[in-house]
């Protein structure tokens, strides 16, 4: 039935089509006349019907109706025409005779207007309006093969992937707000990434290079500021975030009630660092608190024990130094309970070490797995728990560690409303496995202390988060939104985060952050982002082309929103990513793919009116600092070599052994 049909159509289209060539033949002998009547084809009764045409309807008193009528007949039959479909034909091949065609078969008649009878321009005429026809009859007939879709034209399906995204700026006095540029419908739209919830917690990744913290986490920093938050900032690579943190607030403070102090931990240069002590007895109340630090400390040390968590030989060491810190927070009101005092003291003899603590019955339970390996005479037992603990930390030994770790410059409650702070606490790529450990140290009491209800509204930002290791990251980001504190982190991938803490941490991480935002990535990253962002009813096109006939057919189906080709391709400056809503401010359209857009010449203005970070301590000369930083570090040892005495006095261990 339907091959019957088809033939039919074919069979109205060859008539339609003959029609409008037999006009044009009848047009050409009527006004090209002298030349039939040269060769003798003519008769009367042609003639009397043309007459009679003119009389009645008038076809041929002028070039145009007739022309007109045919030129009608063969569009009629072009759009019934189905002609075999090709891939190779384009439109270019359609508009070039058709432009032919018409100026052609439109303007042959100028030929006629001529003032001469001259028999060569009926030829002339004759030539170029068949001509102009046959052209038109051709481009017609193409267009009809032509496979009117945008198959080859959208390789990368960059349409179907392409979607309307938040065009509107949702401001309020805790959001941050990026203005971006996304492509829709083959044209780039001005529009907004709004974080209007912060305090759900943001993760910014990419590779090196992709632009995340440019376009991000610089953004986040100043737009805190200008909204009066208080500010902890890990920066890995100081002082470049210090940097920017510093001058914005020198140059925007107006949003504060209290305008914030800055304060900077920095140990390369202890010039332009504050002394602070991260283990003050004041903020520890339990023993917990000291098995918690010495636990952020052993594991930033040893990132491979985060793997290992409940093993013999990781519990061992973190119960020591646990045990050691309690004693200092205990031992004459604490007045020597820092990081340094508890290092110097563990790498002190264990024959002395051990009796000390054994004797305060609250250390007892943490200390008695070593007595019996020393009673016992398992010597060798003993010297393995020691020594990992003592290795790793002696090799953080240093005299401008032992300075910045022992002053009481600030506390560490960065978002006190009475006295809120901005703390910057710098890392040096080049020494980063000796900073860690005191670094890990600032981060989980600043984020303990900060976590609480009644507090500034605060934000921690860690840029490569990877570096350092500090417990409970997942609480942290699970609780804080109700204490208004706003938890960015910055890392690389999924893969770093997995192997630095661990496969449980890691998801519980990547799970509870409620805003996206990701530059290039690739691999596991790129799948599990794609996957995040859901997938979306996609037109699919298929063609079919054999030496009979083509077929197209038209399908839909769900497919990824960003596939993870695209994230694994994104050029610098381009993030994907989705944001979190909040009550009275609902986002329909949470998911972006975008450039965000960055004023560089605003950027760059600032910049010119920043200062250097001021030194915090002067000293006289270089000897002077080197002088007062020795006399610090050796003040620390006589200190711990003193209490050892006086306890080992105290217990009359000296005189037995005499």
């Amino acid at each position: 039935m339907q091959d019957t049909n088809e033939q039919n159509l074919n069979n109205i289209v060859n008539i339609i089509r003959g029609s409008s060539f037999v006009i044009l033949l009848l047009h050409v002998y009527y006004f090209c006349f002298p030349i039939f009547y040269s060769f003798g084809f003519y008769h009367e009764a042609i003639l009397r019907i043309f007459h009679n045409f003119n009389a009645t309807m008038g076809l041929f008193l002028s070039l145009w109706p007739t022309k007109i009528f045919a030129l009608f007949l063969l569009l009629v039959s072009a759009i019934g025409t189905k002609g075999k479909k090709s891939d190779k034909l384009t439109w270019k091949d359609v508009w070039w005779r058709l432009a032919v065609g018409f100026a052609l078969y439109l303007c042959s008649g100028i030929i006629l207007r001529i003032p001469s009878q001259a028999l060569y321009l009926y030829y002339m005429y004759a030539v170029v309006t068949v001509a102009g026809f046959l052209f038109l009859m051709s481009g017609s007939t193409l267009a009809s093969r032509l496979i009117s879709s945008d198959l080859m034209k959208d390789v990368f399906n960059t349409e179907n992937e392409s979607f309307m995204q938040e065009t509107r700026l949702m401001e309020n006095e805790r959001s941050i707000n990026l203005p971006t540029e996304f492509y829709y419908k083959k044209k780039w739209n001005k529009g907004w990434v709004n974080v209007v919830n912060p305090f759900r917690a943001s993760m910014v990744l990419g590779t090196p290079g992709s632009g995340k913290s440019f376009a991000v986490i610089n953004q986040y920093i100043k737009q805190m500021i200008d909204k009066g938050f208080a500010l902890y900032l890990y920066d890995y690579k100081f002082p470049d975030l210090t940097e920017i943190a510093y001058n914005h607030l020198r140059l925007h403070h107006g949003g504060y009630e209290v305008v914030p102090r800055f304060y900077v931990i920095n140990f390369d240069d202890p010039e332009k660092s504050h002394r602070c002590n991260p283990i003050n007895p004041r903020f520890m109340k339990d023993i917990s608190d000291a098995y918690e630090a010495a636990y952020i400390i052993m594991m930033n040390l040893n990132k491979t024990w985060v793997q290992k968590q409940g093993d013999f030989f990781v519990e061992s060491p973190i119960n020591l130094l646990a045990a050691i810190i309690w004693f200092l927070k205990i031992y004459e009101g604490g007045r020597y309970c820092t990081f340094p005092h508890a290092i110097e003291f563990l790498c002190a003899p264990y024959t002395e070490v051990f009796p000390i603590l054994m004797s305060y019955p609250e250390l007892s339970n943490y200390v008695t797995p070593f007595k019996n390996a020393m009673d016992a005479g398992a010597q060798e037992q003993l010297q393995g728990q020691i020594a990992s603990a003592q290795i790793p930390l002696s090799r953080i030994i240093s005299p401008a560690l032992y300075w910045v770790m022992t002053g009481d410059d600030f506390t560490l409650d960065v978002n006190n409303p009475k006295e809120p702070k901005i703390l910057c606490v710098g890392n040096n790529p080049d020494r980063q496995n000796i900073y860690s450990a005191a670094l890990g140290l600032y981060n989980s009491r600043i984020v303990k202390l900060m976590n609480k209800k009644h507090q500034l509204k605060s934000g921690v930002i860690i840029d490569e988060l990877p570096t350092i290791f500090f417990k409970g990251l997942d609480n942290l980001i699970a609780t804080a939104r109700s204490n208004k504190v706003a938890v960015v982190l910055g890392f690389q991938d999924f893969t770093q985060l997995n192997r630095d803490y661990g496969d449980k941490e890691s998801k519980a991480i990547q799970n509870t952050i409620g805003n996206v935002f990701s530059g290039q990535v690739v691999a596991e990253t790129a799948d599990t982002l794609s996957k995040r962002f859901g997938k979306v009813l996609q037109r699919r096109e298929s063609l079919s082309i054999n030496r009979q006939d083509t077929s197209m057919s038209i399908s839909t189906q769900l497919d990824s929103l960003i596939p993870a080709s695209k994230i694994s391709t994104l050029s610098q400056g381009m993030f994907v990513g989705a944001v979190t809503d909040d009550f009275g401010q609902e986002i329909e359209q949470k998911i972006f793919h975008c450039k965000i857009k960055v004023d560089v010449k605003a950027v760059k203005a600032e910049e010119k009116l920043y200062k250097d970070i001021p030194v915090i301590t002067s000293f006289a000369d270089e000897d002077a600092k080197t002088e007062a930083i020795n006399r610090n570090y050796y003040r620390i040892k006589e200190e711990i070599a003193d209490i050892i005495a006086r306890e080992t006095e105290r217990l009359g261990l000296g005189e037995e052994e005499e």
